[in-house]
């Protein structure tokens, strides 16, 4: 795990583009200044890492946002591809458990380039009733807690969680745990498919590093006003 290795931008604009093209034109719209970008599933599996390499290669921060979960080697081995592709963060699942979660560690230790290593606890799009039906038991506070302390114990440098759950976090942990928090809306903007959000303002307050947004800056007319709008809701 790091020392404090967390310095603006804090704001992460997520590309949750279907294909690679429009993806590489709005990002011509940014400044790698001002953002990091975070590529997910969709992208990924359209594009390959073609695209991850020329969003890097223009400048970005890049978080790979592709939450690997499978049998230790496994993860391992794909931690390890990703660190090679020169982003900034990846992550894996923290439900993969701690031998996952090591193995992902050792392997990124041994890069040349060692990107943040973060472990998702608890989708922001469930709530208590989904995580039953998963055989999960107690709020998504108390699984995030456990999951976040896993993590940590693992070596992971931080973890992938809700804003409602970053204050208790960052009590927990202190400064040196990495807390990236998606489900992040505007004051002006729309809930979407997201469960437990806050503003860029809560979510900073509470103790967040990162703030990973979507559709408020990728479906706005002027995403760099879009941007400068969310920077003014932030602590200064």
């Amino acid at each position: 795990m790091q020392d404090r290795p967390f310095s603006p931008p804090r704001i992460v604009v997520a590309l949750d583009f279907p294909d690679p093209q429009p993806a590489l034109r709005f990002v011509q719209q940014l400044d790698p200044q001002r953002c990091r970008i975070k590529v997910g599933k969709e992208l990924f599996t359209r594009a390959g890492t073609s695209v991850v390499e020329r969003l890097t290669g223009s400048g970005f921060d890049l978080f790979l946002d592709l939450k690997f979960h499978d049998i230790p080697n496994t993860v391992a081995g794909a931690c390890a591809a990703a660190a090679d592709l020169g982003v900034w963060m990846i992550n894996v699942h923290a439900l993969g458990g701690r031998r996952m979660m090591e193995a992902a560690r050792s392997a990124i230790d041994r890069c040349s380039h060692r990107p943040l290593l973060t472990a998702v606890t608890i989708l922001t799009s469930m709530n208590e009733n989904a995580l039953h039906e998963i055989g999960l038991q107690g709020t998504p506070q108390q699984n995030v807690r456990r999951l976040a302390a896993l993590a940590r114990e693992s070596g992971m440098d931080g973890v992938v969680c809700s804003p409602h759950e970053a204050a208790e976090l960052r009590r927990q942990h202190g400064a040196g745990f990495c807390l990236v928090t998606p489900g992040v809306r505007p004051c002006w903007a729309g809930k979407g498919d997201q469960e437990r959000i806050m503003t860029p303002a809560e979510a900073c307050r509470s103790g967040a590093d990162y703030l990973v947004v979507g559709r408020p800056v990728t479906a706005a007319p002027d995403p760099l006003k879009a941007l400068a709008a969310i920077e003014e809701e932030l602590p200064g």
